[in-house]
């Protein structure tokens, strides 16, 4: 962003939270994932374990029952971004991205990491 800035551009930053699309749709993800997991070496797989991938695909499952549907809050976020006279720097669409991310991005990098 910063260094678009000495050619003119000005470039806005959206962070969504997250929003039921194809890019989050778990069935999908979890084919990914455990094709993935086929395809490493045996030691990576042993370094991370079985219980790694199981963990994670149940977290996804568990994260998807909070995904938001109403897309128009990003597009509503872009809409802004593109013909507003004087856009804002960042825009965080989702009250997942409000409440959560938005304000886990000014607290110490250990403590947000801790979370």
């Amino acid at each position: 962003r910063l260094e678009m800035h000495n050619f003119g551009v000005k470039v806005c930053v959206i962070e969504p939270g997250y929003f039921k699309t194809m890019i989050t749709n778990v069935e999908n993800l979890e084919k990914n994932f455990y094709a993935s997991w086929e395809k490493l070496p045996a030691e990576i797989k042993a370094s991370y374990g079985e219980s790694y991938l199981r963990d994670f695909v149940a977290m996804l499952k568990m994260m998807q029952k909070g995904y938001n549907t109403d897309l128009s809050l990003v597009t509503n976020c872009m809409e802004h971004a593109l013909t507003s006279l004087y856009p804002r720097t960042r825009y965080s669409a989702g009250w997942d991205a409000k409440l959560l991310y938005l304000p886990l991005s000014y607290l110490p990098s250990a403590l947000s990491d801790a979370l």
